[in-house]
């Protein structure tokens, strides 16, 4: 995988990884106890949460702008289909078809958010459900110039809002290691950011940034592990929750209904 990929696409792998992972996860696990019928996966990255999906489903239909390793053994076992495609739109994805929609960590990188809520408002069949995660701009440390934006919680209903009436917007939240960990990661980040002393991580385009953004945020995750090598090992899914959105939250969970 290159260097472009790196940062965005979280890996169980990487021990570095470990808080960010168990983040991610625990929002698989959410939506495995809602999800029936026929699945769409939208941004299904390196495919750990196809595992926990894909059995709950008739049909997995996921999709990636990149190629996701995905065994002919599990697709054989869970009727997975899989594209590699950009979106939006959801080439290929008929009106009305889909039961549930789950994306992840992904609306933050599509240009078009609109016409990509849009387009899952389409394939949705009526009553259908989509399930989205995706950052807290008031709780991110600094600009990540692989995002288009990050949202406010006014932000975040007001995009959905463009197509859907029914919304419940929930917080993934961390416990005490979680925050633990934020919070020297939060002081690592800010001795870096002094350096950025003409605030150029906001005046410059964001295509500029995404290389040394990368290659900091990799060097920054791997000197947390070596000098909080217990925390970050000991952090579990136990150590996050959701429950009703506040300002404090990681990410949004959001569940919208067609």
């Amino acid at each position: 995988m290159g260097i472009l990929q790196t940062s965005e696409r979280s890996s169980h792998l990487d021990p570095s990884e470990n808080v960010i992972f168990q983040r991610h996860m625990i929002a698989y696990l959410e939506a495995a106890k809602m999800i029936s019928g026929k699945v769409l996966e939208i941004g299904c990255g390196e495919g750990y949460g196809i595992t926990e999906l894909a059995p709950r489903a008739e049909q997995y239909f996921a999709v990636d702008k990149y190629n996701t390793p995905i065994s002919e053994e599990l697709k054989e076992q869970n009727n997975i289909t899989f594209k590699q495609i950009e979106v939006p739109p959801l080439k290929g994805i008929e009106n009305n078809s889909i039961d549930f929609v789950v994306t992840f960590q992904v609306i933050e990188h599509i240009n078009n958010d609109e016409l990509f809520v849009s387009e899952i408002y389409r394939v949705l069949k009526p009553g259908g459900k989509l399930i989205l995660t995706t950052p807290n701009q008031l709780m991110t440390l600094t600009r990540n110039p692989w995002h288009f934006r990050e949202y406010t919680p006014n932000g975040m209903k007001e995009i959905l809002q463009t197509s859907f009436k029914e919304i419940d917007i929930k917080g993934i939240y961390g416990l005490q290691k979680a925050m633990e960990y934020y919070e020297i990661n939060k002081k690592a980040v800010e001795k870096i950011m002094r350096w950025d002393i003409f605030n150029l991580q906001y005046l410059l385009p964001r295509v500029l940034l995404q290389i040394p953004y990368d290659i900091l945020n990799r060097i920054n995750r791997q000197k947390l592990q070596d000098s909080n090598n217990a925390l970050v090992d000991a952090v579990t899914i136990d150590d996050f929750c959701i429950k009703p959105m506040t300002d404090k939250c990681f990410d949004y969970f959001c569940i919208a209904t067609k």
